[in-house]
């Protein structure tokens, strides 16, 4: 017999992304896909990563198969390539961005935990407004998006 959590107690929050997320960004390092490709930001691979081309913003875009309520967003950097402040965008299929809000990660390895709240959305934009590297690359290792489908 399953277990049912009581009625009106909040759910855990779970990985967002699954197999039917689209998933886009803004630029590849000398569009080498094959070594620096978006895929490896949900690789699971700690050696592997998405490594942005130069220039600013850069972005990473996603597209769920349902519509989702966002709860946190895990990210880890490469020290000396991080963003220094990030915004988090969302909306339905059929609707403009609209701005859910700013995170303000640290030049750091290791993996970062924001919470957010928001309304739902159904596709997610992080936008990386500005990098701790001089010629505006983002190399990004992990990247999990967590809350509930609706």
């Amino acid at each position: 017999m399953a277990c049912r959590g009581m009625p009106g107690a909040p759910m855990a929050a779970v990985s967002l992304l699954s197999m039917g997320t689209v998933s886009r960004v803004s630029s590849v390092l000398n569009k080498d896909a094959k070594q620096f490709g978006k895929k490896y930001l949900f690789d699971g691979n700690e050696d592997t990563c998405w490594n942005s081309d130069q220039g600013t913003p850069q972005w990473i875009l996603l597209e769920f198969p349902k519509s989702v309520e966002i709860s946190h967003l895990h990210i880890q950097f490469q020290g000396g390539f991080a963003s220094r402040t990030c915004r988090l965008e969302g909306c339905t299929k059929n609707e403009a961005f609209e701005k859910i809000t700013d995170l303000y990660p640290e030049d750091i390895n290791a993996l970062q935990r924001f919470t957010v709240s928001g309304k739902p959305v159904e596709k997610l934009k992080i936008v990386f407004e500005n990098s701790t590297d001089f010629f505006g690359r983002i190399i990004v290792y992990h990247l999990d998006v967590l809350g509930r489908k609706l």
